[in-house]
């Protein structure tokens, strides 16, 4: 686990951005992970009887804005979530990774974050 001395500068945050406050402290959340770089935490809404969020600490606002820079955040995102997928025991029965860009894409927070879900059976095409 991170100390507060690890957690974004206020540079790094956006201060009207949800995700940006959880990752600051300012706004609860139940955590899963934490480090410097990344932070996961169980949806407030799940669809999934295992549904968390994975975000970068620092705010990107979608996939779309991710530059060569964000390619370590982004492998750490996924090693953490498959940590995560162990830890849930959801690892070997499978589980999705999705994130959603866009209104039409359905994204309602304008942070990057990427959806774990398992624990049930997903169908195909979702949406």
């Amino acid at each position: 686990m991170s100390d507060i001395s690890t957690k974004p500068t206020e540079a790094a945050l956006s201060s009207d951005c949800l995700f940006c406050r959880i990752a600051a402290g300012t706004l609860p959340a139940t955590t899963v992970h934490e480090d410097d770089d990344v932070l996961a935490f169980r949806d407030i809404a799940p669809r999934s009887p295992t549904h968390i969020l994975i975000i970068p600490r620092r705010h990107i606002a979608s996939a779309l804005a991710l530059t060569d820079e964000d390619g370590p955040v982004v492998g750490r995102i996924f090693a953490v979530a498959a940590d995560i997928a162990r830890a849930e025991g959801i690892d070997e029965s499978g589980y999705r990774i999705t994130t959603n860009i866009g209104a039409w894409g359905g994204q309602t927070v304008h942070h990057l974050h990427f959806h774990l879900m398992g624990g049930r059976q997903f169908e195909w095409p979702p949406g």
